[in-house]
């Protein structure tokens, strides 16, 4: 029974979408990140907007039930890889790259599994790589602490030269 769910925009626009600076900041990262468009960037911060929304709203709050929703907030970062101690003032103090940092794609750049981000974002896509046993094809899915290690390109493509970035930064290093 019932239509189909409204669709919503999981994102806010730019309120001063033409200033110089505000363009140059968000093309350093979508180019750093390897981003389709500035819309990714934009879903990110609301994200991260809505997380900081709610601490703030925590911290004003007292009582068992505001304690049980701080620890589940601040477990749900923890078990993302986002936080480094369990503190609301450290999510108070979240940057969009911190986000940014857990989605798969960024994870298999920095993995060393490719040489580039936008080739990382190429073989996620073409559902290349594997989280654990699953094969995921969205490259902004978040990789979460525990199955960072699992991430890893899957057995069904041949892998010419992706480890030649590892190589250089070890050759780097030594000198």
């Amino acid at each position: 029974m019932g239509g189909k769910r409204k669709q919503r925009r999981t994102y806010a626009r730019p309120q001063h979408p033409w200033k110089a600076e505000y363009i140059a900041e968000e093309n350093e990262v979508v180019k750093k990140y390897g981003l389709k468009n500035k819309k990714e960037l934009w879903k990110a911060k609301d994200k991260l907007r809505r997380i900081r929304r709610h601490a703030r709203k925590l911290l004003g709050l007292t009582g068992d039930e505001a304690l049980k929703e701080r620890q589940d907030l601040v477990g749900k970062l923890a078990t993302w890889g986002v936080l480094k101690s369990n503190t609301l003032d450290e999510i108070l103090a979240l940057k969009v790259d911190d986000l940014l940092e857990r989605r798969l794609q960024t994870i298999v750049f920095k993995k060393a599994l490719t040489k580039t981000i936008k080739q990382a974002r190429l073989l996620v896509t073409h559902k290349h790589v594997t989280v654990g046993s699953r094969i995921i094809s969205v490259p902004g899915y978040i990789v979460l602490k525990s199955e960072e290690d699992g991430v890893k390109l899957s057995g069904k493509i041949k892998v010419n030269d992706f480890d030649g970035r590892k190589e250089k930064e070890v050759q780097e290093e030594g000198k």
